[in-house]
């Protein structure tokens, strides 16, 4: 049984702040998400992501709501997490992946009730899976278990790696799926070798065929070789039908089967902040036609039906689903008001519904269902019921001119008493990326203790920076070979604005943010003396100790468009530890042990240059995390050490040891 326990002494600010969430009450707050419509539209299954302290865990169950009278109940109750629902073509069996046994695996259950069933118990896991169009099957993606040769070298040697050559592939297989068998069947490969990696996949409607992208292999240094191929189910064989330069990915098949419709970086180089558009292909191969050209921003491919593609995007601080007509390759926003954020979309098989997870500004996200095209949302969960014990601060979307005239937006959190005649400190908080994006809805706390900044008596500037996603292509690539030094003022720019509107105290001025948030903190903290104190956390310090140590190389050749050995100079510009010395900032560093997007030498490298010029600073690293905090008491100690260090250096407070 999983338990949610709230022990006082743990409540961060629970005298004084009573009427805002405390750290652990806001780390404890559950959310919704992967909303899946059963064919018919009766049902949505989705998944609640909650906190067990105990086990120290963020866990996820699936949940299910009858669309016509809004009844809702939990389907699965199990140790760990179960989540991934897909729903039988009948609707009556609903499949998912779960974690009860350790590995993550395939059960079945009947949504109406009765216990779960395993499907699977596959050595590696079980990554992605679909249900073949007559049910009859399931297509699973996994990495492929180990050879007896490597097994053999494991056993004499220990473990090693060869660097960008053990490789762990991901391939298909398929399994049936029948109510009587009395014992697990046996999975059989339907892609093998070592001349490509699966990713994403999808049956073609006679489900004699299935698509999928794929790349050569799973190192994300590699990215850029995803292609389309289709593979035919009656003798395995493959072919690659899209080999374009740039990534292809998300295979999505016509109603026909004639067409198959896909992701592309339409053989833009530098696709790391370009558009992602949706192309259509000849299924049985040919030359791609650009569909999606006039939606400036990246076409998120969702589905095909008889009346047009249907794909999700970004608009500004919205987020909304569009249906594109690939004849005329116009499109049409569905979703409504303007404000709206609006994603995960699921489809019920007429294509006459749509279930979704929806939010408004200063509302928390909520499981809904809607008729397509007309859009009339009703909302099936109340998870904003969790803010009507705590005043909370209130979110508005704003704007300012930055630096060389490029507007900025960013949303601007204001406490829930707020008087227009004081002035405020102000915190700033970083979004990552660079292709994040900061919006007016409530999420739950994390890294950073917003609401209760807010509730100290401060402003909060969410800044969606140069590079920011929603914004369009152009935008996003403002900070090419600008990283840093465009980004700083972006955000220094809405510092004065707020200044200049009198609503802030410019001597009690803020700043942190994680990965790319962290860096830009980073740069804040070596080239600024405008701040008080900053926290950078998973930060990069110095370009070239990034790109060397990466996990994703191709990143920072994008966007500074060379490397460290043959242009050194925009390394040393955009890097914060070009400017050391004129670092007066106090910092807080915090940074994942095993991080290997953003490797931990960054931070002792800051650490070390920052204590050798006599800045005050402080480091924490989180031992066993990578690039993200993703269990709840560390994230407890993360919110609460910056609660405390912006406590001293902004706000003037004792802290205790």
């Amino acid at each position: 049984m999983k338990l949610n326990l709230l022990p006082l002494f743990c409540l961060v600010g629970v005298m004084a702040f009573a009427q805002t969430p405390s750290i652990q009450q806001s780390i404890s707050m559950k959310s919704v998400g992967s909303p899946k419509t059963s064919p018919d539209g009766r049902w949505v299954a989705y998944t609640v992501t909650e906190t067990n302290w105990e086990e120290n865990a963020y866990e996820t169950e699936i949940w299910l709501a009858n669309t016509a009278t809004g009844e809702k109940y939990p389907l699965t109750n199990s140790k760990k997490s179960n989540s991934s629902p897909v729903w039988s073509p009948d609707g009556k069996t609903l499949a998912f992946l779960s974690t009860r046994d350790d590995k993550s695996q395939i059960y079945v259950i009947n949504p109406q009730g009765g216990e779960a069933k395993a499907l699977t118990k596959f050595e590696t896991g079980v990554s992605y899976f679909d249900f073949s169009p007559n049910g009859k099957s399931i297509v699973f993606a996994t990495t492929v278990p180990d050879s007896k040769a490597f097994k053999e070298r494991v056993e004499k040697y220990s473990d090693y790696e060869v660097v960008q050559q053990d490789y762990k592939m991901t391939h298909l297989y398929i399994l049936p799926v029948s109510d009587t068998a009395t014992k697990l069947p046996t999975p059989k490969a339907l892609t093998k070798g070592t001349d490509f990696s699966v990713g994403g996949f999808s049956f073609s409607p006679d489900g004699t065929k299935i698509a999928f992208d794929a790349t050569k292999n799973p190192d994300l240094i590699n990215s850029h070789t995803a292609d389309i191929y289709v593979l035919t189910l009656a003798d395995t064989t493959t072919r690659k039908i899209v080999s374009m330069k740039g990534p292809d990915n998300n295979p999505v098949w016509s109603p026909d089967g004639k067409q198959i419709a896909f992701v592309t970086a339409n053989e833009d180089e530098f696709f790391f902040y370009a558009n992602r558009l949706i192309a259509s292909v000849p299924a049985e191969g040919g030359t791609p036609t650009v569909l999606s050209q006039s939606f400036d921003e990246n076409a998120g491919l969702l589905n095909w039906s008889s009346e047009g593609i249907w794909f999700g995007g970004l608009q500004k601080t919205s987020a909304h689903l569009f249906l594109l007509n690939p004849s005329t390759k116009k499109f049409t926003k569905i979703t409504q008001p303007d404000n709206l954020i609006a994603n995960q979309f699921s489809f019920t098989k007429d294509f006459k519904q749509i279930a979704f997870v929806m939010a408004s500004p200063n509302q928390m996200g909520e499981i809904a269902v809607s008729t397509i095209p007309a859009f009339s949302p009703k909302i099936l969960t109340q998870m904003s019921d969790q803010l009507k014990p705590y005043k909370t601060a209130s979110r508005e979307v704003i704007s300012w001119k930055s630096r060389d005239g490029a507007t900025i937006e960013g949303v601007l959190i204001k406490p829930a008493n707020y008087d227009p005649t004081k002035k405020y400190p102000l915190l700033v908080v970083i979004h990552g990326g660079p292709t994040g994006i900061d919006m007016p809805s409530i999420t739950a706390d994390r890294y950073y203790p917003i609401e209760l900044f807010a509730a100290k008596g401060a402003l909060v500037l969410r800044p969606n920076y140069r590079g920011s996603a929603g914004y369009g292509k152009a935008f996003r690539a403002l900070n090419v070979r600008n990283l840093g030094v465009g980004d700083y003022d972006d955000v220094i720019s809405g510092v004065d604005f707020l200044i200049g509107k009198g609503m802030v105290d410019k001597d009690k001025v803020g700043a942190m943010g994680w990965s790319q948030g962290g860096y830009i903190s980073a740069f804040i903290t070596t080239f600024s003396d405008r701040f008080k104190a900053t926290s950078v956390g998973a930060g990069i310090s110095n370009w070239a100790t990034y790109y060397q140590n990466t996990d994703i190389t191709p990143f920072t050749r994008q966007y500074l468009k060379g490397t460290p050995w043959n242009d050194p100079e925009i390394y040393k510009k955009t890097s914060p530890i070009s400017y050391i010395k004129t670092a007066k900032t106090p910092t807080l560093i915090q940074h994942g042990e095993l991080d290997r997007r953003v490797p931990i030498a960054n931070a002792y490298e800051l650490r070390l240059a920052l204590e050798d010029n006599n800045v005050p600073v402080k480091m924490v690293v989180y031992k066993g995390f990578g690039h993200g905090i993703t269990k709840p008491k560390q994230m407890r100690q993360v919110m609460e050490e910056n609660l405390q260090w912006f406590g001293k250096w902004v706000f003037g407070e004792e802290t205790k040891n």
